[in-house]
């Protein structure tokens, strides 16, 4: 599964939606104009003073077009996101937000213990990978935390595991340590460390991929099946590009997620 990055590629999501992923640190906005999405910006949360005119920006490319509309994700927890998203797309576009959760239907069913505290990102990833390929499968998505969720032949969200991501793992050994330098993540060149810094790309980039590795042979053993593994996240590139276990890397699968829950919720909704 490789989505053309240009193409919505769900049969019937023929919308005009401008779409909102709030994660950890990062706010990313997409706009679907006639079922393909076609833009795409990213911010951190520092660059909370340029929301206005991204999201002013993506709007215009289907403000002018009838039933366009606003959706969004926010991972919980995230202090005052949520309510200045809001304040900033009721400004400058005039919509209200329709959250992922809260005013749209979860895109699949969700079989964790307390399915309102699973987090709507992991959830909207598996369905927008479900989705695609109708079938059992994995997705890690690598951010700010990594998540390794899964779901079954029927497409149910069955659960996953949660780490810390690459910048987390990078400033605790640096923060808790008395000498370890600050360093950025390197794909390692050879099969060890030959200096403090080269150590620390070997730990972080190996340690990830055998937790992934583990956590999917687990999963395999479960499902009874060897489920495909799709990886999303800004650091899913440098951690899996060429990985002979993935099926593959959508950056955008959030996003995607985010638009086949509020494209499921109006087909349902107008069904009834």
């Amino acid at each position: 599964m490789t989505p053309s990055p240009g193409r919505c590629y769900y049969p019937g999501m023929d919308i005009n939606l401008m779409v909102l992923n709030a994660g950890n640190s990062r706010l990313a906005i997409g706009v679907f104009a006639a079922g393909e999405l076609t833009h795409v910006t990213r911010l951190t949360h520092e660059q909370k003073s340029e929301w206005g005119g991204k999201i002013s920006e993506a709007w215009d490319k289907i403000k002018d077009v009838g039933g366009a509309a606003v959706a969004g994700a926010c991972v919980h927890g995230v202090a005052g996101v949520l309510e200045s998203l809001e304040h900033v797309v009721k400004e400058t576009t005039g919509q209200r937000v329709e959250w992922v959760g809260r005013d749209l239907d979860l895109p699949i069913k969700v079989l964790t213990e307390n399915p309102k505290q699973t987090g709507v990102d992991r959830v909207v990833n598996v369905a927008a990978a479900y989705e695609q390929i109708g079938k059992a499968c994995v997705v890690v998505d690598a951010g700010t935390a990594i998540t390794v969720d899964l779901c079954n032949d029927a497409g149910e969200f069955l659960g996953g595991a949660i780490a810390p991501g690459v910048a987390l793992m990078i400033s605790s050994l640096h923060e808790k340590t008395a000498t370890l330098p600050l360093v950025d993540l390197v794909v390692p060149a050879h099969p060890y460390g030959r200096s403090t810094a080269e150590a620390i790309h070997q730990g972080v980039y190996h340690g990830i991929r055998g937790m992934v590795k583990e956590l999917v042979e687990n999963y395999a053993t479960e499902l009874g099946t060897w489920p495909d593994l799709i990886t999303t996240g800004g650091d899913a590139a440098k951690l899996f590009d060429g990985w002979e276990i993935v099926h593959a890397i959508s950056p955008d699968l959030t996003l995607y997620g985010i638009a086949l829950a509020y494209t499921n919720h109006y087909m349902h909704h107008d069904s009834d």
